[in-house]
């Protein structure tokens, strides 16, 4: 299977169905914005601390696989010159939308999160980078290319999925069960049967992949990052019963030295 371009169409059509993250933020939270006073998620509920940004004003910003219209735009109105990267372009769309309406300037760019060589290195002071690399098969790359278009002394900020939720069994977990079942790391291409992933793609969801936590946090040490930042985020509307006993969610602030 093609994940890039699988994944391409079925995030065009959480679009279409209106999934949560791929709503664009209102044209009154683009004008509070502008007035100073905003806020983003790298994870489900927590906003990010704002001692974890630099100076926004004219700082060069990639929302890395963060289309949607939603961190872009608010980052954009409180000054940041953003770049949006994204693989769907139906994601890219709701950001030109907000753009349009808001009167922004976001540039768009089309591509896969772990191929920026469309970017010169240390293009970017600043990477926002919310929890979208359990759509990617592998994040070293991700990290390395994160790694060499910031900066020297710029900062990336990034949601994670805590892998856990990958090991359980979903069938059991629809009935109020959190049981292992699948080691970690997982991946949907591979620790499925066909028929498992049919649970998926029948209904055209993405496909997603279970990285451990030495890829995802250990990760960013091997490409060159130094961590300055880490909390832990839950979800409390999720009907899985591992989210009500332990937070799910991670984000993590790291420093180009």
């Amino acid at each position: 299977m093609d994940i890039l371009a699988y994944n391409r169409d079925a995030w065009d059509r959480q679009v279409a169905n209106g999934n949560q993250w791929t709503r664009p933020v209102s044209s009154e939270e683009i004008a509070r914005a502008r007035r100073g006073d905003w806020q983003i998620v790298l994870t489900p509920q927590k906003p990010v601390p704002r001692d974890w940004f630099p100076p926004l004003e004219g700082a060069r910003v990639l929302a890395l696989a963060s289309g949607g219209g939603q961190q872009g735009p608010l980052l954009a109105a409180a000054g940041a010159q953003v770049t949006v990267f994204d693989n769907s372009p139906a994601q890219l769309a709701q950001d030109r939308m907000v753009a349009e309406r808001d009167g922004l300037a976001i540039a768009t760019v089309q591509g896969d999160m772990r191929d920026l060589s469309c970017f010169e290195d240390a293009s970017f002071d600043f990477i926002v980078h919310p929890c979208s690399n359990c759509f990617a098969p592998e994040i070293q790359p991700v990290w390395n290319e994160a790694y060499r278009v910031l900066r020297r002394g710029g900062t990336m900020i990034a949601g994670i999925v805590n892998p856990v939720v990958f090991a359980l069994d979903p069938e059991l977990s629809e009935q109020g069960v959190a049981q292992f079942k699948y080691r970690i790391p997982y991946s949907d291409l591979e620790s499925l049967s066909e028929e498992e992933r049919r649970r998926y793609t029948d209904p055209g969801e993405p496909l997603a992949f279970g990285h451990s936590l030495d890829d995802q946090i250990g990760g960013q040490i091997r490409a060159g990052f130094a961590l300055t930042g880490f909390y832990e985020d839950s979800w409390d509307t999720e009907p899985e019963p591992i989210h009500r006993f332990m937070a799910c969610y991670i984000a993590t602030r790291a420093i180009k030295l």
